[in-house]
């Protein structure tokens, strides 16, 4: 099957502003961008605090300009009391202190603009804070209050209302209903949190909302912002009377926006739509928000984060009326076998296409274990569970860091739009030993540690091999322990050495841009074996071993390896990119 997601037309110079001349349709900047995943509490420390911030982000923006993407992702800076590390907003149009102000946001998105990179920031419209005004006006408001009616309250069942409204559970464990207590000391209603209790939806289906994140989208979008990450898309939308729902037992960990701590959407494509994911009512709120983006110039765009299955379903979260991109989770829970990847990658291509949507591509951000470490493990390991060092299937280093550079060199090689999440160019792997003490994850409080949760993967990145927490602070703190060992995959001790996985990135990206693979066709080619998979995009041969056998590579010239080349055989898991 061949999918064509080139236009015959030209594309403006990399770096170069869209609005400074005209661009076709079909060519805007985000269908073929890289986009780099910056998770602000453990790029960039600046103030010493052992704490990423924005002044440490401007100061490296140079160092991703050198990797080669277009485009950054800045995980949430907003106040917030970082109950879920920031996922929890007090006030969406301001910078917490721990970050600094909306004058270093102001000058990070100045010199990233100067550099010719994009910045799209984390929108997190589901829920907000237990601290936010907002809620803190409706806990102290009589039931039945319009403060009350933004978020969503409800009377308990059972004598008394003693019991939730329904049977709902969180997606960071326990009930997904918090009871309050009234000003007289009584008990009183309950709220919805379908993650943690400090985390309260709002209520939707209130026009009052609907104006305030309007609002917060304009607010971002006269700063200048380039576009919007939107969190938990599939949410917001409940089924009309909240009915009770019961996951099957055997539809494994999908879903939950964030963690997915329970059987949800995904993989097994007939269980039913919990009432509280993916319901029609989102459609109409982004293609509200579109209108407001479509309002500014410069392709401004807003990414799904939608845990939804199939990929059929997930693509009407980018129709031409809302948004532009969704991620590609299926993608990114793809086992590295052959048959299943050229699934995928058809299915992806053939959803995203119908609705004239580039696909994306992914394989780690801050909510799962870094693809490094996961596609070695040896047992089930379900979205958001985390890994330890108690954990079942414990994984193979050297094989895990082989089949992710292989994975990462395959998937840089496609059509579309990719997300790379900070670290994975330097093939770091998930932290399994951290100290029980040092988890901040709201998963392993609720589950009582039952489940690790997302911390291994949010260690703070090395960056000189000699320096104090490896050049992450200037004072040499940092908020999660970094390992012993890292010195070896630090940036500085990676870069201009040959084989380095930060050099496998640097020219997997140079030759993405120069053979303009973002904007390709995939044709696959047969010959090779199932388990062998193999495309042409462009002049560009891609040839990826999955199995466990060499392979016999044709006669070509070799333009990147993902291993050392040993004749003319490709290895289990290795792949290359050839020019015919």
């Amino acid at each position: 099957m061949t999918f064509d997601n080139s236009v015959d037309i030209v594309a403006p110079a990399r770096g170069e502003d869209p609005t400074s001349a005209l661009v076709a349709t079909g060519r805007e900047w985000w269908r073929n961008a890289v986009i780099y995943q910056i998770y602000p509490r453990s790029f960039a420390d600046a103030s010493g605090d052992g704490i990423g911030d924005l002044r440490g982000i401007t100061a490296r923006l140079p160092s991703l300009v050198e990797l080669g993407v277009d485009a950054i992702w800045l995980s949430p800076f907003f106040v917030s009391p970082q109950r879920d590390a920031g996922y929890d907003v007090a006030d969406y149009c301001d910078v917490d202190p721990l970050f600094g102000t909306l004058d270093d946001f102001d000058a990070l998105e100045d010199a990233a603009h100067a550099l010719g990179l994009k910045i799209i920031v984390d929108l997190v419209p589901n829920h907000t804070s237990s601290d936010h005004a907002w809620f803190r006006a409706a806990l102290d408001a009589a039931e039945g209050s319009v403060e009350r009616a933004r978020y969503m309250f409800r009377d308990g069942t059972g004598e008394g209302g003693e019991l939730p409204p329904n049977n709902w559970e969180s997606v960071f464990g326990g009930p997904a209903w918090t009871r309050t207590t009234n000003t007289d000391g009584t008990p009183g209603q309950w709220y919805l949190h379908l993650f943690d209790s400090t985390q309260p939806d709002l209520d939707w289906e209130n026009p009052w909302v609907r104006d305030q994140f309007r609002d917060i989208l304009r607010f971002w979008l006269d700063r200048g912002v380039d576009g919007f990450r939107v969190d938990v898309a599939h949410g917001m939308i409940k089924e009309a009377g909240l009915p009770d729902y019961t996951a099957p037992a055997d539809s494994g960990s999908m879903g939950g926006g964030a963690v997915g701590l329970e059987p949800e959407i995904g993989t097994h494509l007939d269980a039913p739509t919990p009432p509280y994911w993916a319901q029609d009512g989102v459609h109409e709120i982004y293609r509200d928000w579109r209108q407001v983006l479509d309002e500014y110039d410069g392709n401004r765009v807003m990414v799904a984060e939608a845990w939804v299955e199939p990929l059929s379903k997930l693509a009407r979260w980018v129709r031409p009326d809302e948004m532009h991109q969704a991620f590609n989770f299926s993608y990114l829970e793809t086992s590295w076998a052959g048959p299943a990847i050229r699934r995928v990658v058809d299915g992806s291509l053939d959803a995203f296409t119908s609705v004239g949507a580039p696909s994306t591509w992914v394989l780690s951000n801050h909510d799962v274990v870094r693809h490094a470490t996961r596609l070695a493990l040896t047992a089930d390991n379900p979205q958001g569970h985390g890994i330890g060092p108690k954990s079942p299937g414990q994984p193979i280093p050297e094989l895990g860091l082989r089949r992710a550079r292989a994975a990462s060199a395959l998937m840089l090689a496609l059509p579309g739009s990719a997300y790379l999440y900070q670290g994975e160019e330097l093939g770091l792997p998930e932290v399994i030993d951290l100290p029980d003490r040092s988890r901040e994850d709201p998963t392993w409080f609720r589950t009582n540690g039952e489940r690790y949760g997302r911390d291994g993967c949010r260690v703070p990145i090395p960056w000189e091999a000699d320096a104090a927490s490896y050049g992450f602070s200037t004072s040499g703190k940092s908020w999660l322990p970094q390992p012993a060992d890292w010195a070896p995959v630090s940036r500085d001790a990676q870069l201009g050495v040959t084989g380095s996985t930060l050099e496998l990135y640097r020219l997997a990206l140079a030759l993405r841009h120069e053979h303009d693979l973002g904007f390709g066709a995939i044709e696959w080619l047969p010959g090779y074996g199932e388990n062998v998979v193999a495309f042409r995009n462009g002049s560009v041969t891609v040839i990826a071993n999955t199995s466990d056998v060499p392979v016999e590579l044709p006669v070509g010239r070799v333009l990147l390896s993902s291993a050392d080349l040993h004749g003319s055989a490709l290895a289990p898991d290795q792949t290359v990119w050839m020019r015919s």
